[in-house]
């Protein structure tokens, strides 16, 4: 049996949120579309389908690192700010992502029923979301034409 590990990790990103935008699962708030993805950045996220690979990313990020929690998902999705002036003399430092994006992705997921709260430990991919993701990992490792995952079919 296939398993998300068993696929590259942005192939089976990319067709959760394919599957995500296809079942209406999830749906960007209003204010997502004006909202920056961390305090580093200047623009907001220009995707058509950025909040669905968000909550895709989430989604495989908690089945792989679970249970975690918002903090934790801010500072793996945060990025390093440059210095502060034109040359950059200063080292960089790290800056957390938008906690708002995840807390709603997640919260998201949880309607959904492929996320569950793990009871003051942070959140856990449900048996409902682990059968998702390793169901789309099948048809993922299926379309892949690689001689060196054959092993895994």
């Amino acid at each position: 049996m296939t398993t998300l590990y068993d696929v590259p990790a942005d192939e089976l990103i990319e067709a959760a949120a394919d599957e995500l935008a296809d079942e209406d699962a999830i749906d960007a708030p209003d204010w997502a579309e004006f909202t920056k993805t961390g305090a580093d950045r200047e623009l907001p996220p220009e995707q058509e389908d950025f909040w669905q690979r968000r909550a895709a990313s989430v989604l495989r990020k908690v089945a792989v690192d679970g249970p975690v929690g918002v903090n934790s998902l801010r500072t793996e999705y945060g990025s390093s700010k440059k210095g502060s002036n034109r040359y950059q003399v200063r080292p960089p430092q790290k800056s957390k992502a938008s906690g708002n994006i995840i807390r709603t992705v997640l919260q998201q997921l949880e309607e959904v029923g492929y996320i569950e709260a793990a009871g003051g430990e942070g959140r856990r991919v449900s048996p409902d979301g682990r059968s998702f993701l390793d169901d789309l990992a099948g048809e993922v490792l299926e379309d892949l034409d690689r001689p060196e995952l054959e092993r895994y079919a």
